[in-house]
């Protein structure tokens, strides 16, 4: 993790502040200061040991997956998670979405002016625990500081390699009419707990967010050698929006059996309250997968040792062709409705 420019480091000594603060220039030393004690101390591999200004990586031989993201959700501490452990099951999850092992991450962050130290080490030691339950290592990253008011606390942007272990490449282009729609868990845990604490509403349940990681999983249903057409977790816009975005790059129609979609009763009725649907609810453990119809129960099995895919359960089915993509939900009495994607978010600063 390189330093940061000398008009955005902490001032030395580091050890006099219990803050992130602004220097007045030459910080160099402090911010390489705050970089090993809280980054390199709860990150520690060989690849940060040397503070150099990358990582040199010997991934396995075949093709890789890469992607990045970036976390911005307040408060920073919610029940079930924080903005550490969520930046690194967000980009792990995004990975395994493209049928890959997670191998290695980045972590950039943006600090603003303020934030308590022991904040950030609590972050810090979120994010290696993680990182450490889902294999990968964090090898390299960058610190910033921004005045206060302009950073929100701390940003977290995340990017991983994964080595791709699907032997077909898994992309709604291969979605087909047919196909079998699998969720693996109940949906709208994350969004409701953090909106119920940010909001400080007086709901007395055990709303907690559903953030994990679901690489493990993923990989046991390649393992078992499903065919996996497509796969995707419902983090903004919750399920709704990943259907319509599958939907509408395939060019099918999906239609899904509302009832058979699982929420707790907690998120239910926090939703009623709030004339919220739990179907635009952001997941951040979640994912749903496309394949052959004939394959489906052999999914759910392979998903059955799995804490974090309890609930898993097929809520629907490729109907056909459709050219801009349709999404349908079917209710408990038989009417329909389309489940469009919302115009905007229903709330920010979720995930």
């Amino acid at each position: 993790m390189p330093d940061a420019a000398p008009e955005l480091a902490c001032p030395a000594p580091f050890a006099a502040y219990d803050r992130v603060v602004l220097a007045h220039g030459g910080g160099g030393r402090a911010m390489r200061s705050l970089i090993e004690r809280v980054f390199v101390a709860a990150f520690e591999n060989p690849w940060l040991r040397d503070l150099h200004d990358g990582a040199l990586l010997h991934p396995p031989p075949g093709p890789l997956a890469f992607t990045t993201d970036t976390f911005t959700v307040q408060p920073l501490f919610f029940p079930g998670g924080d903005i550490g452990s969520l930046a690194v099951h967000g980009t792990v999850n995004d990975l395994a979405m493209c049928g890959a092992r997670p191998l290695y991450l980045s972590a950039g962050f943006v600090l603003e002016e303020g934030l308590p130290l022991a904040d950030l080490s609590r972050v810090a030691a979120s994010m290696a625990r993680a990182a450490r339950e889902a294999g990968v290592n964090i090898v390299t990253g960058d610190t910033t500081v921004v005045e206060r008011g302009h950073g929100d606390g701390v940003f977290i942007n995340t990017a991983g390699v994964g080595a791709v272990v699907a032997r077909q490449p898994i992309t709604a282009r291969r979605v087909l009419p047919g196909d079998a729609v699998l969720l693996s868990g109940p949906v709208g845990d994350h969004a409701m707990a953090v909106l119920a604490l940010r909001e400080g509403l007086a709901i007395q349940t055990d709303l907690a967010s559903d953030s994990a990681c679901v690489a493990a999983p993923v990989l046991a249903l390649l393992g078992a050698g499903l065919d996996l057409h497509c796969l995707r977790d419902p983090t903004r816009g919750g399920l709704a929006a990943a259907l319509n975005e599958i939907a509408a790059a395939a060019g099918v129609a999906v239609a899904i059996d509302e009832p058979r979609v699982p929420v707790r009763p907690a998120v239910a009725d926090a939703s009623e309250l709030l004339g919220l649907d739990p179907l635009h609810l952001a997941c951040e453990g979640r994912f749903v997968a496309f394949l052959p119809a004939s394959e489906a129960p052999a999914a759910l099995d392979a998903l059955a040792p799995f804490p974090v895919c309890a609930g898993a359960t097929v809520i629907g089915r490729v109907t056909g062709p459709a050219p801009r993509g349709l999404v349908v939900a079917r209710g408990a009495l038989g009417g329909e409705r389309v489940l469009d994607m919302l115009s905007g978010e229903q709330f920010p600063r979720i995930c």
